[in-house]
């Protein structure tokens, strides 16, 4: 019998628990949505300040998903085996898809995409930059761990969106399969090597901080996004809410790292 403490039962615990916040379910029964929440993006996108922080929330998740394209890619040149080379291969492709999805959206909406994207790509650049894997298992890591943290920031914006944009980006969030895969791998290096642990401990830390420094910089560069974030229009955190919010994305990294046998 499967256990959580399983390889493949752990990725599932993970995944149900890891993350899991009001932005995860933002149709729960008897949590009917208000506001903009409960328009659609033509009443919603009439405030020009609303459209604004729309453009740039999908313009930062459109850049995100073609450079977690391009990395997977270029990590599936690390992959031990074939079969672990065609597994990325086909999570690349995946994460293409999203693209695509959103890119389509922008331009439907009037927008140039790649004008969308352009402000989010040094950030992101950057990000990736300093957190380049130095070998296969730190590239699974990174994938599981801070692809996941900037999920569950985009999820917790999410439930603030108008329901057309928000079931765009929750479906674009949807996990492509390198959850479970990434936990199946980790534990058995680990399990083969209990040295691999400290290692990747290490360089998981590293990630949640540079994740969580790269969310704030795109937010705090972007007056229209900012504003969306901290109340300063209708449905907008407070700033104690932005606290509560990094501190439910922190416990989530928390979870994730016990899934792949790792100390937060």
């Amino acid at each position: 019998m499967e256990t959580p403490d399983t390889p493949e039962n752990a990725a599932a615990t993970a995944e149900d628990r890891a993350g899991e916040s009001a932005a995860d379910h933002p149709e729960e029964p008897g949590a009917e949505a208000t506001g903009i929440a409960a328009q659609d993006w033509d009443t919603a996108a009439a405030d020009p300040q609303y459209r604004a922080a729309v453009v740039d929330l999908l313009g930062a998740l459109a850049y995100g998903e073609l450079a977690a394209f391009e990395r997977l890619a270029e990590d599936a040149k690390l992959a031990p085996t074939l079969e672990d080379k065609a597994e990325l291969a086909k999570m690349a492709s995946a994460e293409f898809h999203h693209f695509e999805r959103l890119r389509d959206r922008l331009a439907a909406v009037g927008e140039r995409p790649t004008e969308a994207m352009e402000p989010f790509a040094a950030a992101l650049d950057g990000f990736h930059r300093q957190t380049a894997p130095s070998d296969w298992l730190e590239g699974l890591v990174k994938a599981y761990v801070g692809d996941s943290i900037a999920s569950d920031f985009y999820r917790e914006v999410a439930i603030r969106l108008d329901a057309d944009t928000r079931q765009l980006v929750l479906q674009v969030l949807d996990d492509t399969g390198h959850a479970s895969f990434a936990v199946e791998k980790v534990r058995a290096a680990i399990e083969a090597d209990p040295r691999v642990g400290g290692r990747l401990a290490l360089w998981a830390r590293r990630l949640m901080g540079e994740a969580l420094s790269q969310a704030q910089r795109v937010v705090a560069d972007r007056d229209a996004l900012s504003t969306m974030l901290v109340g300063g229009m209708a449905d907008g955190f407070d700033l104690a809410e932005v606290g509560r919010m990094f501190s439910r994305i922190t416990e989530a990294h928390t979870k994730r790292m016990a899934a792949l046998g790792l100390a937060a």
